[in-house]
């Protein structure tokens, strides 16, 4: 039986607990490269919770460089990878309990992707144009379920993010620009 080379998913803690990084290779030849973008059984060996059940896939398409988008953060885990382009991406812990407030960044590209349990906001920058953002989640979104989302705001300084475009130079939708600032969020709770 032949040995071919496969997809390994290498994971990195986190300041902030359950928020994991994973590196990802590639396999590539002439012709271009092959990548298992998700893989349940490998990602949970690398750390990834095994009870993370993906039941819907959903793509953010950012045609321009600094399309800004967050601080959000859903009644669900996520899963987020690259498929084209490269994103400076910040989170903030906005559970109940000693870590509410703490920020971690990391520049995810095709070759590094992120796990964040609920109750963790998330946030991106796009660093170059046509960059594909694609994210999987234990849950599926519904309107009804809004209320139930926590928000930060992009510029509050307490969370100390130093984004690489400006945010008076990005592209942000208004929502996201009227987002509360860290003080007047209230914890979520998480069961």
């Amino acid at each position: 039986m032949a040995t071919l080379p496969t997809t390994e998913f290498t994971a990195q803690t986190t300041d902030i607990p359950g928020l994991l990084i994973f590196d990802v290779n590639y396999v590539g030849d002439d012709r271009g490269y092959f990548q298992e973008k998700y893989q349940q059984a490998k990602l949970v060996a690398a750390g990834m919770p095994a009870n993370f059940t993906v039941v819907q896939n959903s793509l953010s398409y950012n045609k321009e460089r600094g399309v800004t988008r967050g601080f959000h953060a859903e009644p669900w885990d996520k899963y987020i990878s690259i498929v084209t382009g490269k994103v400076f991406s910040a989170y903030v812990d906005l559970r109940q309990g000693p870590n509410f407030g703490r920020t971690v960044t990391v520049e995810i590209t095709p070759t590094k992707t992120v796990f964040l349990p609920q109750g963790i906001a998330n946030s991106f920058q796009t660093l170059e144009p046509d960059t594909y953002y694609l994210y999987s989640v234990n849950a599926h979104w519904s309107a009804a379920n809004y209320e139930k989302y926590n928000f930060v705001n992009l510029a509050d300084p307490e969370l100390k993010v130093t984004w690489p475009i400006a945010l008076d130079e990005a592209i942000v939708n208004d929502r996201d620009r009227q987002h509360p600032m860290l003080k007047d969020v209230k914890p979520m709770s998480i069961s």
